[in-house]
């Protein structure tokens, strides 16, 4: 068995991980690791994403009510219909969707390979971007399309998060840096001074989770203002030692992150219960949107 722990979980189930990392860094390992069992300690989706991409593997979860507020922002339904409305468009998903949506997508993507999800797909295309309005807003300006449609989805966490927030830590750090998630609310009114490469004269960098570890672990700065949910700096600080890493907001904590406890880790792994399945029809769906975001970095 191989014990797979998302960046935003508690620190004593990162510690007991064999690997931590992104959903996308997390699903591609499931599909790598010889182990035939995987206990996937995140959120139903990740769970179902990893099932899809190993469909010969048994994936547990160590509470099945662990879910995702942006995830649950759009319903099977509502997307048929949305597709039904605008019947030659693309439709774009964030991993941050259940199984049934993915199947119901031409192309799913992540925060770090959005961008390039949507340049790939021929300007004239129109897209249906879902579900998460900020990360939405963000691609649209990044590649300057005029022809996608955002799906109003938020996540609790990353929307509670107020450029407020933000200028008051910044301005109480000296020369920190500002590493924000696309998924932030805040990122929509600071989009135009980060193009600029600043945002009151600091310097800002907008990545996914992994991509904010990696910035940071090569950077020559010793602060900085981390605006995601507050479990990434557990590895921030583990791996860099030297410097100090504050949280945008103390109140981004995801509920249903911190519903995995070492107890339900444990009585998972003993018991090898809460198996995560996604019927065939629909994984198969899914896997081939799955597949094209893979396929681009």
């Amino acid at each position: 068995m191989v014990i797979l722990a998302h960046n935003y979980q508690i620190p004593d189930v990162q510690d007991v991980a064999d690997f931590v990392g992104d959903s996308l860094g997390l699903s591609r390992q499931a599909a790598n690791v010889d182990q035939q069992t995987i206990l996937f300690c995140g959120v139903n989706f990740m769970a179902e994403t990893a099932a899809i991409i190993s469909p010969d593997k048994k994936v547990l979860l160590p509470d099945l009510d662990a879910g995702c507020s942006l995830s649950d922002s759009i319903t099977v339904d509502e997307l048929r219909n949305w597709k039904n409305q605008h019947p030659n468009a693309i439709a774009v998903g964030y991993v941050n969707t259940t199984a049934e949506i993915k199947a119901e997508l031409d192309y799913c993507c992540t925060s770090s390979n959005a961008v390039n999800v949507v340049k790939s797909i021929p300007e004239e295309k129109e897209i249906l971007f879902l579900p998460d309005m900020f990360l939405g807003s963000y691609v649209a300006k990044m590649t300057g399309r005029k022809n996608m449609h955002i799906w109003a989805g938020e996540c609790h966490v990353h929307a509670g998060i107020r450029p407020e927030d933000v200028s008051e830590k910044l301005d109480s750090m000296k020369d920190a840096e500002f590493i924000i998630h696309p998924e932030c609310s805040c990122t929509t009114p600071m989009m135009y001074d980060v193009a600029d490469g600043s945002f009151d004269d600091k310097k800002v960098s907008i990545l996914s989770t992994e991509g904010m570890l990696n910035h940071v672990n090569k950077s020559k700065s010793k602060n900085f203002v981390v605006a995601t949910e507050t479990g990434i700096l557990y590895r921030m600080r583990q791996q860099n030692p030297g410097k100090t890493f504050v949280p945008a907001s103390e109140k981004a904590e995801c509920q249903y992150m911190k519903m995995i406890t070492l107890e339900k880790v444990h009585d998972a792994l003993v018991n090898e219960k809460n198996i995560v399945t996604v019927p065939k029809d629909i994984a198969d769906k899914a896997r081939l949107a799955i597949n094209r975001m893979l396929e681009i970095s």
